[in-house]
């Protein structure tokens, strides 16, 4: 039986398959961004071409884009809120904080929801859980008649639901008795059941929105896969790394915005811990955009606290940093005369100038050919030609023309440039978070990354850069190396040292409960589960909380050294720690996990670094253009070695060693580059 992880980006379209004996092969198509299943389709006809038997499948995993660009893209279903009275402008009001405090033209993204499509209803439920106003049939009845005729979903977001969700199931109900079923209806108390009551009903309302689109896309997707000879049923990356059913992703598609940064992230830890690195940085270079991520302990930094153009979600995720920086990322001259590099990007279509597909203007991809580190005697993906004149006059014209320089300055400049925002990203993710990168690994992947990651250890001094064998496709190994996964939250509010034992025992089990049946809904067996909990906490007064884990069984002890872990965490991302202040808890959180056997892809290359070798090519090093050895990564045996400068190929990636730093093969076929830093 086979293994399929497909994950579609925006300008590629990965597809990663392992069978039972570990042999792992990787696909690459160009994303088809207007219908995103077409690229799915496509890279599934490629990988049956390179051998892979698609009525074997019996797992397929799925990262997709779709909530994604849907929402930058404000491809969204109209949609109606209804919360209590009095509360109709929540989303108008917001935080009343400013992104750019001296920004004098500085205007507050719309929100999701227009005023005219944001109804009310008399109830009041209190913080306690106490219905303080009742919510009469009357009302609901009256409601419905109000609720908009152009609406395809509603968003329900009444006051404290977190504490007793009666109100909000009984509009829910109300709606459906009316023979509204055309109507996605997304419930706070079962999207995000936090007593942040902006944040709740923004993320409520942009489920709402998203319904109908990964209803549909998803529905669409498992029929198609189906028709290609895929028997399995599609299972989809969320947000916070774990896999979901489609029919849970499509009710709750919020949790799958960041889903392709995620499986990255998860694939990278996957393989840095099977390298014994367990505290690594990743970085996932595309054609449009880099995201940057921090490890640590093997477990993905995950956040509560993040928001996507412009709109706040409060579901978990994995602490994504992106920036508009890929191969693709456009280089140009400012009105002042700087270099610039991005964010604009040439995407898939028509892509770099060196791609041959219509694609004119200068980008990162082509300084890289302009100066020989991707040749045309290895076509990227196995298939996109290299045009190496077409790069040189994109790189001229653009770039080196208006500086006055030569192409192969101009082409080191835009990747200078390149390398200093991708510099400030790693940063913020590490150094600003508290971290030494000089205690990290590096993991660089995507199809850009490996280009530029042994570089950018230097100038960061990470000893290690890890490469996977297959980094281009890594983020449909991450879809293989991940379990099905569920985080469920209560709100509690209140202070930790009088949180009783036995409350907050009950608290853990509810959760626990409410996972183990979605879990065996999803056919996993109870021997296979898991369930980790952990503590939202923050000092009495403050607005933000941190996460921390409870250990063992629910105990005084246990939650005093919760608090112990939140002092620390604090003066590590802060800087500083108040150990003799009360701390409050905020929210009890369960992590339910389904494990999913893990893949064995360990390589099974024989012979020796001369046999993988391809010849000597010119490439640049600090403007110094020498001879180096080209090496093809996929001949490349475990044991392996050798000293840079070189080149490393591969159909869908390319990874440039560095003077002064030597490589080694892993038994998993990663290049492990070690930096002067070592």
């Amino acid at each position: 039986m086979t293994r399929l992880g497909v994950d579609v980006g925006g300008t590629f379209t990965d597809v990663v398959a392992v069978d039972e004996e570990g042999h792992l092969r990787g696909v690459k198509v160009p994303s088809t961004p207007d219908r995103p299943d077409d690229g799915v389709i496509d890279g599934l006809r490629r990988a049956e071409e390179t051998g892979v038997d698609l009525p074997t499948v019996a797992f397929l995993g799925h990262g997709t884009t779709v909530a994604t660009n849907a929402v930058l893209e404000g491809d969204l279903a109209p949609t109606a809120l209804v919360t209590t009275e009095g509360f109709r402008d929540v989303l108008e009001i917001g935080r009343q904080d400013r992104a750019e405090l001296y920004d004098l033209d500085f205007e507050r993204t719309a929100p999701l929801v227009p005023r005219e499509r944001r109804l009310t209803v008399p109830e009041r439920i209190g913080p306690d859980g106490d219905v303080i106003e009742p919510l009469t049939d009357d009302d609901v009845a009256a409601l419905v008649e109000e609720l908009p005729d152009d609406a395809d979903a509603v968003a329900v977001s009444t006051l404290f639901s977190f504490r007793d969700d009666a109100h909000e199931r009984a509009i829910r109900e109300g709606i459906r008795a009316a023979g509204r079923d055309d109507l996605a209806v997304s419930l706070s108390s079962a999207v995000l059941p936090d007593f942040r009551e902006y944040e709740r009903t923004s993320t409520t309302a942009l489920n709402a929105a998203l319904t109908p689109r990964l209803e549909t896309y998803l529905g669409r997707l498992a029929r198609r896969t189906r028709a290609a000879g895929v028997e399995a049923d599609p299972v989809v990356m969320q947000s916070h790394g774990g896999l979901t059913s489609a029919d849970a992703a499509a009710e709750r598609p919020v949790g799958t915005v960041l889903s392709g940064p995620a499986a990255g992230v998860r694939g990278a830890g996957y393989l840095a811990g099977a390298a014994d690195h367990e505290d690594v940085i990743t970085m996932d270079m595309g054609g449009t955009s880099t995201d940057v991520s921090l490890v640590e302990g093997g477990d993905p930094s995950l956040t509560t606290d993040w928001e996507i153009a412009g709109h706040p979600l409060g579901v978990p995720t994995v602490d994504v940093h992106t920036i508009g920086a890929g191969g693709g990322s456009i280089a140009r001259i400012d009105a002042g005369g700087a270099l610039r590099v991005g964010p604009e990007s040439a995407g898939a279509d028509p892509g770099p100038a060196a791609y041959g597909r219509g694609g004119e203007r200068a980008t990162v991809t082509d300084a890289h050919v302009v100066l020989g580190r991707i040749h045309p005697d290895h076509p990227l993906g196995g298939e996109l030609s290299v045009d190496v004149e077409a790069a040189e006059a994109a790189v001229e014209r653009d770039v080196a023309d208006p500086l006055g320089q030569s192409v192969t300055e101009a082409a080191r400049g835009v990747l200078e440039v390149a390398l200093a925002n991708m510099e400030r990203a790693l940063r913020v993710v590490s150094v600003e978070r508290g971290h030494d990168p000089r205690s990290f690994a590096l993991v660089a992947f995507g199809g850009a990354g490996p280009l530029h990651g042994p570089r950018l250890a230097e100038r960061l001094s990470i000893p290690t850069v890890l490469v996977p064998r297959l980094a281009g496709v890594l983020s449909g190994l991450g879809l293989l190396a991940s379990d099905l996964e569920h985080t469920y939250v209560n709100a509690v509010v209140a202070p930790l040292e009088t949180e009783g034992v036995d409350d907050l025992a009950d608290e853990f089990g509810a959760l626990a409960a409410e996972g183990r049946e979605t879990l065996a809904a999803e056919g996993v067996d109870a021997d296979a589960m898991r369930f980790e909990r952990s503590l939202d906490l923050r000092y009495e007064g403050q607005s933000y909380s941190l996460n921390v884990p409870v250990e063992g069984e629910v105990s005084r002890a246990a939650i005093d050294d919760a608090a112990d872990r939140f002092h620390e965490r604090h003066e590590a991302q802060y800087g500083h720690a108040e150990p003799g202040e009360p701390v409050e808890l905020v929210n009890a959180r369960v992590r339910a996990v389904g494990e999913i056997p893990a893949v064995d892809v360990r390589s099974d290359v024989d012979g020796t670094v001369a046999d993988a070798a391809l010849g000597d090519r010119e490439v640049v090093f600090d403007g110094d253009r020498r001879e180096v050895p080209v090496y093809d990564h996929a001949r490349l045996p475990p044991g392996g070695a050798f000293d840079g400068p070189a080149v490393v190929q591969a159909d869908a990636a390319t990874t440039v060693v560095r003077p002064g730093q030597s490589v080694h093969v892993d038994d998993r076929g990663s290049l492990v580059v070690s930096t002067s830093h070592a």
